[in-house]
Order: C-alpha cells, then sequence, then structure tokens
C-alpha cells in the first residue's frame, strides 16, 4: 500500500489529506481562527464544583468554562489495583482554586472542552506522563517479543538520564533504537521543565503550552513506514517540516518536498471533490448499491441500500456483495467525515451466517488502519452494528457547514401547502381578535403563488368569510416557512 499525505497551506486555513493508493482515505483541517486546543495546556481557575455530577467547571479562558471530572483528576485518585478511589470531586478542587489542566477534547457544540490534571506530552516516539512513574506500550504494537524490547529499553534509558515520570511507546515506535527513543526523551524532559517554568511565571488564567501546528502534527502523528511522500505548497511550513523531521525523524527528511506548481496541490489528486462528496447523505457504491448517512447529535446511523445492483446469481449473493463494498466504504467514510461517538449501521438483512461473519470481519480489518480507536459490539437481535469511533475532534459536516437557516437543522422544509393553511388559521385568528379594515399577507414567492393558483378558491372563501379584503406580496428574503399577516 502506498501513502502520500498532502499539506494545503492558506493564511487562514490549513488543510492535510491523507491519500492510499490514489484515494482519499482521510482530511484534517484546522482554521488559524479555530485552533483545535486538544494537547494545550492551561493555568485555570476553578469556578464550579458539582458534587453530584463528581465534577468541577474550570475557567480556561476560553467562551464556555471547560469540564473536569473526578476520574480525570490526579493519578493518586487511582487504588493499587488500577480501580478508581471513591474520593469525591469537593476533595480533589475546591472552588477558587489554580490548577494546572489539560485540554482532553475540543468543544463540541454546545460543551465545553473537556480537561485532565493528569499531563501528556507527546512525541515522535513517545507519550510522556509526568505524574506517572511506569512505562507502557501502545496496545497497537501486538508482538510480545517488540512490547517486551520497549519496555526495557525505556526502563534502561530513563534510568541513564535519570527522568521523573513514566513513558508510553506509541506506535511509531515499532523498530525504533536506543538513540532514538534517548532523543525523544531529552526533548520530553526539556520540554516539561519548560513548561513548568511557564506555569509559575503565569498570571491567573493563561496557556502555558500551546500544541504544534497541523502540518508538524502531521509528519509527527501520521507518517508511517509506508509513506511514499508529504508534499507541502507553502515554501516556509515546507521550511518548518524539514527542520521538524530534522531535528526528530531524519529518515522521513528526503520523503518531503515543496510543490510550487500553478496548479492548486489539493486540484491534482481530486481532494476538493471528494470533500464536496463527503459532505453529501448518500454515498454511490461501484456496484450501484449506497450507503445514506445521517449524523445526529446523538448518534450516526448508517443505511446499506442495494440499489440498483441486482447481481448475478440470486438475492443472497447480491446481498452479501453489496454488504462486503459498503463495509469498505463505511470505513473510509468514517475517517474521511471523521464521525465519533456511537454509530449504527444498518447492513441488509444476511440469513446466512457466515456471511454475516465475514462481512463483520471485513468490517474489523478495514477499521484496523484506523487512527481513532473503536470498538464493534455483534450483530444485534434486530440486525444492526452497534459501534463507537473515538471522538477527538469535531466532524468534517461541522467544520465546513452550519444548520440550515430555513430549516434550523431539521433536514426538511414545511410544504407551501401547509404555509398557506397556518395563515388561514392565522387570519382566523387576527380577524376574530381585531377590527381592521383589511389584512396582508407577507410570504415567500412560492407560497404567494399557490395561494393566487390552487388556493384561491379557498383564499375567496375566506375573504367572503371574515368580510375583509386580504391583500398578498411576495417577500424575497421570506423562506417557504416564514409569512406574516399584518393588520391594516
Amino acid at each position: 500500500m502506498s501513502e502520500e499525505i498532502l499539506v494545503n497551506v492558506t493564511p487562514p486555513e490549513t488543510r492535510v489529506a491523507v491519500i492510499e493508493n490514489g484515494v482519499l482515505q482521510e482530511i484534517i483541517i484546522e482554521r488559524t481562527s479555530k485552533r483545535g486546543l486538544v494537547g494545550n495546556i492551561y493555568k485555570g481557575k476553578v469556578c464550579r464544583v458539582l458534587p453530584g455530577m463528581q465534577a468541577a467547571f474550570v475557567d480556561i479562558g476560553l467562551e464556555r468554562a471547560a469540564f473536569l471530572h473526578a476520574s480525570d483528576i490526579g493519578n493518586g485518585n487511582q487504588g493499587g489495583n488500577g480501580e478508581a478511589k471513591r474520593e469525591s470531586i469537593d476533595e480533589l478542587v475546591r472552588e477558587g482554586e489554580y490548577i494546572i489542566v489539560q485540554v482532553l477534547k475540543d468543544p463540541l457544540g454546545t460543551k465545553g472542552a473537556r480537561l485532565t490534571t493528569n499531563i501528556s506530552i507527546p512525541s515522535r516516539y513517545l507519550v510522556f506522563m509526568p505524574e506517572l512513574g511506569n512505562m507502557g506500550i501502545s496496545q497497537k504494537i501486538e508482538s510480545e517479543e517488540e512490547r517486551q524490547r520497549l519496555r526495557i529499553l525505556l526502563n534502561n534509558t530513563a534510568e541513564s538520564i535519570e527522568v521523573n515520570g513514566g513513558f508510553i511507546a506509541r506506535t511509531a515506535a515499532e523498530g525504533a533504537d536506543e538513540s532514538a527513543l534517548e532523543v525523544d526523551m531529552h526533548f520530553l524532559t526539556k520540554l516539561w521543565e519548560s513548561i513548568q517554568q511557564r506555569s509559575k511565571e503565569a498570571g491567573d488564567i493563561e496557556l502555558v503550552h500551546e500544541d504544534m501546528s497541523l502540518a508538524v502534527r502531521a509528519l509527527r502523528d501520521l507518517v508511517g513506514p509506508e509513506m511514499e511522500r508529504v508534499r507541502i505548497d507553502s515554501s516556509k511550513t515546507h521550511q518548518k517540516a524539514i527542520e521538524f523531521a530534522q531535528k526528530f525523524i531524519p529518515e522521513i527528511k528526503r520523503h518531503i518536498e515543496y510543490y510550487p506548481g500553478e496548479r492548486p496541490l489539493f486540484d491534482l489528486y481530486g481532494v476538493e471533490e471528494e470533500i464536496q462528496k463527503a459532505l453529501e447523505r448518500k454515498v454511490q457504491l461501484k456496484s450501484g448499491g449506497h450507503l445514506v448517512i445521517d449524523q445526529t447529535e446523538a448518534m450516526t446511523t448508517i443505511d446499506v441500500n442495494t440499489g440498483a445492483f441486482v447481481g448475478h446469481r440470486n438475492l443472497e449473493e447480491t446481498i452479501f456483495k453489496t454488504n462486503l463494498e459498503a463495509a469498505q466504504a463505511i470505513c473510509r467514510q468514517l475517517r474521511l467525515r471523521n464521525l465519533g461517538g456511537i454509530i449504527i449501521i444498518d447492513f441488509i438483512d444476511m440469513t446466512d451466517p457466515e456471511h454475516r461473519r465475514q462481512v463483520l470481519r471485513a468490517l474489523e480489518k478495514c477499521l484496523a488502519s484506523d487512527h481513532a480507536r473503536t470498538h464493534i459490539s455483534e450483530v444485534s437481535s434486530l440486525g444492526l452494528v452497534e459501534m463507537t469511533r473515538k471522538r477527538i475532534r469535531e466532524s468534517l459536516e461541522h467544520v465546513l457547514c452550519e444548520p440550515c437557516t430555513c430549516c434550523g437543522g431539521r433536514g426538511s422544509m414545511k410544504t407551501a401547502e401547509t404555509t398557506c393553511y397556518e395563515i388561514f388559521r392565522e387570519i382566523l385568528r387576527e380577524a376574530r381578535q381585531f377590527d381592521v379594515e383589511s389584512l396582508l399577507v407577507l410570504a415567500s414567492q412560492e407560497v404567494i403563488d399557490r395561494l393566487l393558483d390552487e388556493e384561491s378558491t379557498n383564499l375567496a372563501e375566506l375573504e367572503q368569510f371574515i368580510g375583509r379584503p386580504i391583500r398578498l406580496q411576495a417577500e424575497a428574503l421570506y423562506s417557504q416557512e416564514h409569512y406574516d399577516v399584518v393588520l391594516i
């Protein structure tokens, strides 16, 4: 499998696209005015403690107070067997107290940022946890032999440079030698010392450490052994990437290219078109079937349909083939749209248990390459696959779109007919309450056209019933649901 990373930089935003075998798999967008907060470390003030929720709200200088749960406060809140002690939130923090916290999750929708006091600072191969004293290995490194090798290396290196704190080897550390790990350890401990110093010098509420820019984080987190090249269309960002690579990942320096072409980098790979497709509800499958993806506040639902695909032999084969193709397409869409939280997949019903097992295995196999942590349950009694995907940042739709001003995000609007009947009821209500000479109806062009055409008889009868003339006026800025009845 060949991989490429494309970095498109403009003053207002940076976009990173991950291309696998020529197909867009992931898109990350960071706007200068709304830079992600995950990883940032703040000196904050506890503004409210809620014992009932076992949580506190902390002011870190954002629009909304951030949320800190008791389980995310200090490792001293852990028992010897790893289970959380039943220590109350009001024993852990006090209102008005200043604390050092790190953002775990960006503010999403109406929710404030999620915080922790367990600081973690990532580098290329390691994550430094100042509050921990032990060494850990990423669960994605499956080889027991490699896990043991890394554990010994971490312990030896930490001992030789006398580090206070714990380290976790990231997935990228697989196969890394002792010198690479030592470089990372030195970098992380120096960074932590500077963060501690800034925390002491900080005022009341202040940002004391900000995570790296998106372009550099992409090199740190996304570049793997199968990466062929990283193309960047900004000379300034390209220079920063080269400097970062030279310091931390020298082996990828030769893969980083500056793209000076006149044709936009994303157009070269068809990325813009794929982004537009990723904002649509319907996803076409090559077989003729399709997916329908609906993202709501509570969960995301994905419905699989055979559509025009009728198969070659029988219905069961058609359904199985469509579901197999859908499993691959769903994994790509989850990454591309960055869908998180609870996800319910309604595959087409399969009668053969072996077919169900194979579809589930195909889904698991495709999700193995996803950077976000996922968990799949078995097929439910209703034939639905329930799964979760860790929500780290806003979905693509939430980044690029906003609720429709006409329908308020419902995804549907009242018909012109429905609005006409609402207008009739409003006219009756007004005519009974007020003694007026005439009434003026302001509505959209579609509604006015219907009142003059299909509803003209009803309008004439209503005019006769209330004994007053009704005038109509089209308003270009009114939506199909919006109207006013003015008394004259």
